[in-house]
């Protein structure tokens, strides 16, 4: 009685190969996710008047404001630096992510080659 699904014989070793090459590709890309949630990027603007850092989590972790830039007759200004500020470090972290990324894929923008 022939055997039901699968390979006859068994999984051909380019399979097994494959297998544990996705399987170690997971592993780099897990410890590699978890080094850059770790890591901080930080940004400035306003000629430095607002510096934000965030973590690879996206997670704000500090604003250091110059006080000279806290004009209360001008906070739209202010929060307009921040906001630039802050999404210019989330850009940071985006980038080092997709750097990661491709490194670890070689390339091939997270998918498989076939």
């Amino acid at each position: 009685m022939a055997k039901r699904g699968g390979f006859p014989g068994g999984m051909p070793g380019n399979m097994n190969n494959l297998m544990k090459q996705a399987q170690r590709m997971q592993r780099q890309m897990e410890e590699s996710q978890k080094e850059l949630e770790s890591k901080e990027f930080t940004a400035a603007a306003g000629g430095g008047a607002v510096e934000v850092t965030v973590t690879g989590k996206k997670e704000v972790t500090k604003v250091k404001l110059d006080p000279e830039a806290v004009d209360p007759d001008d906070v739209e200004m202010l929060e307009d630096v921040i906001m630039a500020a802050v999404n210019e470090a989330l850009r940071k972290a985006d980038e080092a992510t997709a750097a990661n990324m491709a490194k670890l894929t070689g390339g091939f923008g997270g998918g498989l080659p076939f």
